[in-house]
């Protein structure tokens, strides 16, 4: 984990106004297009950051590979999500890309490659029925995303 940190002095105080620390998560994926859940590995990098409010930001470090944040509750809205995307994306199509994989490229861009969330007492900031996604589009691989957590 890389981290920095700032003392700021005023009216003959010093204050640590903010702290910005840089970890990453390993994963592996297990199918070509499926949700990794990573919200509880992203709790555990800011519990152990000591960073008690601010941001985090959660960005894939792939170009086929994407970060969401979407409903936990029904695993129909993940067959959903990855039947939608690829009925407007397959994998078939008639592509230049040698790899064979442009689709993911496209789905991971649609998706997007990174979320931020608050950091509010410790906790990532999420409602009811969300989590964390690793968005899988051309696996199965090991995989990375990148933790950022800014606060104090």
């Amino acid at each position: 984990m890389c981290e920095s940190s700032r003392l700021y002095t005023a009216f003959g105080c010093s204050y640590r106004l903010d702290m910005v620390k840089h970890t990453k998560i390993n994963l592996k994926s297990i199918k070509r297009t499926h949700w990794v859940d990573i919200t509880d590995q992203v709790q555990d990098q800011i519990t152990g950051s000591g960073i008690r409010n601010g941001v985090c930001l959660i960005c894939s470090l792939h170009t086929t590979g994407g970060v969401t944040i979407n409903e936990n509750a029904d695993p129909d809205v993940q067959t959903d999500f990855f039947s939608k995307l690829n009925s407007v994306i397959p994998q078939e199509s008639d592509f230049l890309h040698s790899e064979g994989n442009s689709d993911s490229h496209i789905k991971a861009s649609l998706v997007g490659l990174s979320v931020q969330l608050p950091i509010v007492d410790g906790e990532i900031m999420l409602g009811t029925w969300q989590s964390v996604y690793f968005c899988e589009f051309d696996g199965p691989r090991k995989r990375s995303v990148s933790v950022t957590l800014m606060g104090e």
